[in-house]
């Protein structure tokens, strides 16, 4: 049997004019930018043997999804596995940098930043990320799979992949906006790990995860 690949796509840009961090609320979609985005990394797979297209349940992904979908003449199926982390701060207009997090009324929030304790714990986005990407893996046995998600969900398998510990500096994410980060695997086995930007960089710090 030939390798299976599991793409892990990161969704496009998202229309969030008064940049906020969203999460998982609800009504999310991608901005004019974020669609060209998701036609971009569509039309770069176009060619590829892809079989199963997966995608979060959050309006973003499943725009995204539809677009390299709709090049395979493929069904978009929902895995809950693939959603964006929890995070205390959604509704909040806080971003990395910005310095909003310095006010002390976020202080006992912050107070662990390994697990990390304003969210979702790392370890347990590890699990359902590789659940999800296993599940992929099986259905496209032999082919491609594609899993959109978010970029702190992607990064953090990533990582935990790659024995690295999970708890990072989310400016040194290296998880663009309709990035991929593409798992090949013989049989059961994780052989390569590769990454690519079809649609550019974009800055980790900046509001549109």
């Amino acid at each position: 049997m030939s390798a299976t690949v599991v793409h892990l796509l990161r969704h496009g840009e998202v229309h969030n004019p008064n940049r906020i961090l969203y999460g998982r609320l609800p009504g999310f979609g991608l901005s004019d930018a974020g669609v060209r985005q998701a036609e971009q990394v569509a039309a770069h797979l176009a060619d590829r043997d892809i079989v199963q297209v997966v995608a979060s349940p959050l309006l973003r992904a499943q725009q995204t999804a539809k677009s390299v979908a709709a090049r395979h003449q493929l069904e978009v199926v929902t895995d809950e596995g693939l959603i964006e982390a929890s995070n205390v701060f959604e509704g909040a207009r806080v971003s990395v940098g910005d310095g909003a997090l310095r006010d002390p009324r976020y202080w006992p929030k912050l107070r662990n930043p390994f697990r990390p304790s304003w969210g979702e714990p790392y370890q347990q986005i590890a699990d359902r990320m590789l659940a999800a990407t296993y599940r992929a893996r099986d259905r496209a046995a032999g082919h491609e799979a594609v899993c959109v998600s978010h970029q702190l969900p992607i990064y953090t398998l990533r990582r935990h992949l790659a024995g690295q510990r999970l708890w990072h500096d989310p400016r040194r994410r290296q998880c663009a906006l309709a990035s991929l980060t593409s798992l090949v695997f013989d049989g059961d086995t994780l052989i390569d790990v590769v990454y690519s930007q079809p649609a550019g960089y974009s800055d980790p710090r900046v509001a549109g995860a």
